[in-house]
């Protein structure tokens, strides 16, 4: 960060203190777009608050008061409160998707208590004043009595726009749908393995307020991720358009590795990243041979005729199989060109040796290994 931006940007924290914003509230400002932030230099670093968007808010004539009002949130008893009703009765009409929530934590028995805006449910009281008083209509009696609750639902979409309107580029959006499904349905969306590492990598950090313990934090992990059928079915759907977007505006970036880089190919070419490849057996010395005859320490694997990719040396100790890089090649060799050695393969090289060894056996014949002896004459009893 140069010295320039930080005479123009400020922190969250000194933010909240012109604004004369609690902690929480300026989150939730932040949160419904009240205040802009805007990225750092940095990737995935916090966002910081321009020093002009303060100006615009302090300049607001109802300034504190009217934005302290708008990011204020209450509970379910405050929201019965104030609409006048009992707070069972607002409880079913959140459950139903009336009201959506805007955070939710959990108290010392691990229940979720959810919070809404106060704003939010003094406009709802004035759209549907029916809903207040006398018996609810029969279709939302039939929710109930089918246990729906849609307030998980609806705050995860709450947070999905937010995280959608902070996002950079196109791999962080995908990102941040992904972070609402769970990775068993990540993995069938995404096939590729470095795509998905990618993308875990641009996983927005969770939402504020998350608990410590582990039996609590697995109560609210539950609430971050999609768990209706249809809920589950359209964040699939959306994270296949979002990756759609991403890879044609860039592919994701495949980790480095030692040895000859490997750049993509079409398709039929030579895999991508590193094979293993077993070292030879070392060759045997002849018979005969002089005392400063040594076996060289690099041997050349060899392959099919015919096949495109150029020699690669490996180690011919007694070690365990090595990994080496081969470089990916598509396309038939030239014509004319000779057959060139080859060592990738999808399974360790056959050996010759000892297949002609274990043919002996199979085929029984009298001249491989020791002669057959006469089979002796079965006497009864």
């Amino acid at each position: 960060m140069t010295v320039d931006e930080g005479a123009r940007t400020v922190t969250p924290g000194r933010a909240a203190q012109e604004l004369e914003l609690r902690r929480e509230e300026f989150r939730l400002a932040v949160q419904l777009g009240l205040v802009r932030t805007v990225p750092t230099g940095e990737a995935g670093g916090p966002r910081r608050i321009e020093r002009r968007e303060l100006d615009r808010l302090r300049a607001a004539p109802d300034f504190p008061t009217g934005l302290r009002e708008r990011v204020r949130a209450v509970g379910t008893a405050e929201a019965a409160a104030l609409l006048e009703i009992a707070p069972d009765r607002f409880t079913r009409l959140a459950r139903t998707g009336h009201v959506s929530p805007v955070r939710f934590s959990l108290n010392r028995y691990r229940a979720v208590v959810w919070t809404y805006l106060a704003e939010e449910v003094a406009d709802f009281g004035l759209a549907c004043p029916a809903l207040l008083t006398g018996r609810l209509p029969l279709d939302l009696r039939e929710r109930l009595a089918a246990h729906e609750d849609l307030r998980p639902r609806n705050w995860r979409a709450r947070r999905l726009a937010v995280l959608l309107r902070t996002a950079d580029d196109p791999w962080a959006r995908a990102a941040a749908i992904a972070s609402q499904l769970d990775p068993v349905q990540v993995a069938e969306v995404v096939d590729d393995p470095y795509e998905r590492a990618h993308l875990d990598r641009l996983r927005p950090p969770p939402p504020p307020g998350m608990p410590g313990a582990t039996a609590a934090r697995e109560i609210a992990e539950r609430l971050t991720r999609a768990d209706d059928p249809d809920e589950i079915l359209w964040q699939r759907l959306s994270l296949a358009m979002a990756l759609d977007e991403a890879r044609a505006d860039g592919p994701a970036p495949y980790p480095g590795e030692a040895g000859v880089a490997v750049p993509g190919g079409a398709a039929g070419s030579w895999p991508r990243g590193r094979v293993l490849v077993p070292p030879p057996p070392p060759p045997r010395v002849p018979t005969g041979a002089p005392e400063s005859f040594s076996p060289s320490r690099t041997s050349v694997v060899p392959g099919p005729a015919g096949d495109p990719a150029p020699p690669v040396r490996v180690q011919a100790g007694r070690g365990a199989p090595q990994m080496v890089s081969v470089p990916a090649q598509a396309g038939p060799p030239a014509s004319g060109a000779s057959a060139s050695p080859v060592a990738v393969t999808d399974r360790p090289p056959a050996r010759p040796g000892r297949s002609r060894f274990l043919d002996r056996f199979r085929r029984g014949r009298p001249d491989a290994g020791r002669p057959r002896g006469r089979r002796r004459p079965v006497s009864w009893p």
